[in-house]
């Protein structure tokens, strides 16, 4: 119909239905974006004509982890957030939708959070090789020759992620096994949990590192037995002497696009729709990773919201700048920062207050001394910085409770975040002190069933009774944040949830759990994979629940994880379809 059939409008009447029209969706919008309450509600209850959305979801089984309505039937969902939750019946009759989904009875549950991974360094990992499940050393220089092959012969030979226990019974590789199999070209293969790495002779010799070489401060270049030749192997702070000369190449950026569009790929899969990137790479990297986000986000291609950390140790740049905790965005924050107290059990460099049993001399190293450490943590945390430490060792966090500890007390209260990344080895007194102190236990379930293999042979079955200790942290009111580490251990939320609840060992040695009375349910675990995960990112006020007013991300799965009959076959739930700020990012054909 024309307009000239009404009549022209008069400009006065064009500009205030113009206006008229501005405000009401300005209401709305405050309203959904800031109560979620008042607009939304109104619109749901009193509204005659069908409300127009994006998103429907009906005929589901939703656990939305809000207390006050723990389950419902059908969501809707308006730019980007959570119009409405509750019976399908009544969602028919109010909304229209761009896209309805039909989820057929099936589970759905709020978009998985990942607390703690290395979003590049896992899609960079995806297309090198891959060493962690050869079953020994013939298959493992199989994997380098081949690899070897396909690389241009300007290329370092990167990636690795070996484990010893698994290909080498437990024995250390040397640069001369390495160079059986690639001699010529230099290698640098890090040990899965990133805090070892083999390098062959070629790359030895090209960073410099010989008998004479001191170690450096919170590392160790291993040495051959009964001498100071260098083995290959570069423990934690040591492993930079050889980084610093891996040379660049114009394919490096291209291979970062690429190795972020394949993480994000695979997070959409398994229904993750949040990360905590602890990416760890130098200032220029961190710089140039930030950069590639933010254009991701302007070209509308960040199908995963991002919370990028950045090394503790650079905290006065941020401070400088004026950056505080939360600086970003609905899709990519920064203003949290990321230090290391200590190295890993696996590796042996893991602070511990007595010694490996393996490693008689050894107790571990602190990669920041604790005087550093304390500074840092003080004067990231008045600069009103969020702060995480990485500790694995009992001693060393035993430390972090204490530093953490003091500053709380001793400075000015403000909406501070403090957490232990990993909480792996720990003392039964310092459960409580978590609690105490606030500090979130930020954890990945899935170390669990891997270092279960091998952990009661580096430190003895006392201090492992008393570790990845799920169940006493829980029971002691401490806040779970959980998350996969991620490459170090698998990205899926769905094994990371099975890992906390049967704790069954890779090695199928605990079938009926390692140390089981340290397991907790598939609802607890599922609450620090959404819940958990959003109060230590300090979102919690819009993510983690299927909540009016929250992010409407969610994930619909094959089966019921939360049907006590799925208990046996929990890690082979599938993902069905994942959804991000009510739009459907992935879904299975």
């Amino acid at each position: 119909m024309s307009m000239r059939a009404h009549g022209p409008r008069r400009p006065w009447q064009a500009r205030a239905a113009w206006l008229l029209s501005l405000i009401a969706v300005a209401v709305l919008w405050i309203g959904l974006k800031w109560s979620g309450l008042f607009v939304p509600a109104a619109l749901a209850q009193n509204a005659p004509a069908l409300i127009d959305v994006d998103l429907l979801i009906h005929s589901a089984k939703i656990w939305t982890g809000d207390d006050g309505q723990p389950e419902a039937e059908a969501l809707a969902a308006w730019q980007g957030r959570i119009l409405f939750v509750g019976g399908s019946a009544d969602a028919k009759q109010r909304f229209r939708a761009k896209r309805v989904i039909d989820a057929q009875g099936r589970r759905v549950v709020p978009g998985f959070h990942d607390s703690h991974v290395h979003f590049l360094g896992g899609g960079i990992g995806l297309a090198r090789v891959q060493l962690k499940d050869a079953p020994d050393e013939a298959e493992f220089g199989r994997r380098l020759q081949l690899f070897d092959q396909q690389l241009p012969k300007d290329r370092w030979l990167l990636g690795g992620d070996w484990d010893h226990d698994r290909t080498f019974a437990g024995v250390l590789p040397t640069a001369a096994l390495v160079d059986k199999y690639v001699k010529e070209r230099p290698v640098f293969l890090r040990r899965y949990d990133g805090h070892m790495a083999l390098a062959n002779t070629a790359a030895l010799k090209l960073a410099g590192i010989d008998a004479k070489t001191p170690d450096p401060s919170g590392g160790e270049i291993v040495r051959l037995p009964g001498g100071t030749e260098p083995s290959g192997v570069l423990r934690d702070t040591a492993m930079g002497l050889v980084q610093r000369v891996i040379t660049r190449s114009d394919s490096d950026q291209q291979e970062a696009w690429e190795a972020l569009r394949a993480a994000m790929q695979m997070a959409r899969e398994l229904g993750v729709t949040s990360v905590e990137d602890m990416a760890g790479g130098s200032a220029r990297d961190q710089a140039l990773l930030l950069r590639m986000y933010q254009r991701l986000y302007e070209q509308q291609q960040l199908t995963c919201r991002i919370n990028l950390y950045w090394p503790l140790g650079l905290w006065k740049e941020w401070a400088d700048r004026g950056v505080m905790a939360d600086f970003g965005n609905d899709y990519l924050r920064v203003g949290g920062l990321k230090g290391y107290a200590d190295g890993s059990l696996g590796a042996s460099t893991a602070k511990m207050f007595m010694p490996y049993l393996h490693e008689p001399n050894q107790v571990g190293v602190f990669v920041t001394p604790p005087g550093t450490m304390k500074t840092w943590v003080q004067e990231a945390d008045r600069a009103g910085l969020a702060v995480c430490v990485h500790a694995i060792g009992d001693e060393a966090n035993a430390l972090m409770l204490d530093i953490f500890g003091e500053v709380g007390q001793s400075q000015e209260h403000r909406h501070r975040r403090f957490r232990i990344e990993h909480a792996q080895i720990l003392r039964r007194e310092d459960y409580v002190r978590f609690k105490e102190f606030g500090v979130f236990a930020s954890m990945q379930p899935y170390h669990i069933i891997d270092d279960g293999r091998w952990a009661e042979g580096r430190i003895g079955k006392e201090r492992c009774q008393s570790s990845y200790a799920c169940r006493a942290l829980l029971d002691a009111g401490v806040v779970l944040a959980f998350g996969s580490d991620w490459p170090v251990a698998p990205l899926s939320p769905i094994l990371g949830i099975d890992a906390a609840v049967r704790r069954r060992t890779l090695d199928g040695k605990h079938p009926d759990g390692w140390f089981p009375e340290q397991k907790i349910s598939v609802e607890e675990a599922l609450r620090a994979y959404t819940i958990g995960s959003a109060k230590a990112a300090g979102q919690a006020d819009r993510k983690g629940m299927l909540k009016m007013g929250f992010y409407a991300d969610l994930v619909l799965l094959d089966r019921d994880l939360l049907d006590a009959k799925e208990a046996p076959t929990l890690d082979q739930i599938k993902v069905v379809t994942t959804v991000v700020g009510g739009s459907v990012v992935y879904e299975t054909r």
